[in-house]
């Protein structure tokens, strides 16, 4: 009896240690490529919570009790910052009663800090659409941006959760030597690419042009934020005839109206990006989004 009950102890240990390690770190990001970021440095000590997905437009989101209740439990929020959220994060901060990730402390955590913005506005007025006073806060369209928000998130997770802070350092590690790898790849597959004049929709990749070389005509919108009505979009068919593009940009989660009548007039393809994690069937992680980012592109030189 006694033998036969230390053997179902034995069998119930070993069940409990082969269970999955609980998470130590509960992640809320608001955008896809951070929670996905998040997981690669996070592993197996996180659990994350990604509150927008590829086809929402991260500016106009409705700050929801669901992701005030996520907020509430959460240990560390992973933002993009430069405003991207200004209208909806504050209210889920807030309102979550979560002291410990509130901007300011150690559990708040902006993308946009580890990096240069470009596009600072020389001046703000709202008569100029939705400017972003700190810069354009697009900082995820360019590689090189990631590996720098890696580095920084790793540095604030071991921050917050010193225990993880060798599993952090290792994730980090492994990830950058994958992805610098990859830039390698995309640099190379994109040589095409540089000096290729472009119509964006929104100003949604001045990074990644910057990045390429790709030479952005202007975007379609007359002011941030604001949709194109026809005599401004009959204005850039003109613009076009004297100076013309090779494609037009659009992210995946903006309205296709606009674009597509410029492309249909001006008779050159209309590339439709996956602009985050998500964003297209084959973007399921960074270094795909990525992949099928520059395949795209390429495409619509074709």
């Amino acid at each position: 009896m006694y033998s036969k009950l230390m053997f179902h102890l034995a069998a119930l240990v070993l069940a409990v240690l082969a269970l999955p390690a609980a998470a130590a770190l509960n992640v809320f990001a608001t955008v896809p490529e951070w929670a996905a970021l998040a997981k690669e440095i996070g592993g197996e000590r996180v659990q994350v919570f990604s509150a927008t997905n590829a086809l929402q437009d991260p500016h106009r989101i409705e700050a929801k009790p669901s992701l005030i209740a996520r907020a509430r439990a959460s240990q560390l929020v992973v933002a993009t910052g430069a405003d991207l959220e200004i209208g909806w994060l504050p209210v889920v901060l807030r309102e979550s009663g979560n002291a410990a990730i509130q901007p300011g402390q150690p559990a708040y955590f902006e993308a946009a800090s580890a990096v240069r913005l470009i596009e600072v506005p020389a001046r703000l007025d709202r008569a100029d659409g939705d400017v972003h006073p700190g810069g354009n806060p697009h900082i995820q369209t360019d590689p090189r941006n990631v590996l720098k928000v890696a580095e920084a998130l790793a540095g604030r997770m071991s921050r917050v959760d010193p225990a993880g802070a060798g599993a952090y350092s290792a994730n980090l590690a492994r990830f950058s030597e994958r992805w610098k790898v990859a830039m390698v790849r995309w640099e190379q597959a994109a040589a095409p690419l540089r000096g290729v004049p472009v119509w964006v929709q929104h100003r949604s990749f001045a990074y990644m042009a910057d990045w390429l070389g790709i030479k952005e005509l202007g975007a379609l919108e007359p002011k941030p934020g604001v949709e194109p009505g026809s005599a401004h979009l009959a204005g850039l068919l003109e613009r076009q005839k004297a100076t013309p593009a090779r494609m037009i940009l659009r992210a995946a989660y903006s309205r296709p109206t606009a674009s597509d009548w410029l492309g249909d007039r001006a008779g050159i393809p209309v590339v439709v990006l996956p602009f985050t994690v998500g964003g297209s069937p084959t973007a399921a992680d960074l270094v795909s989004f990525f992949d099928d980012t520059v395949q795209r592109l390429l495409g619509g030189l074709r």
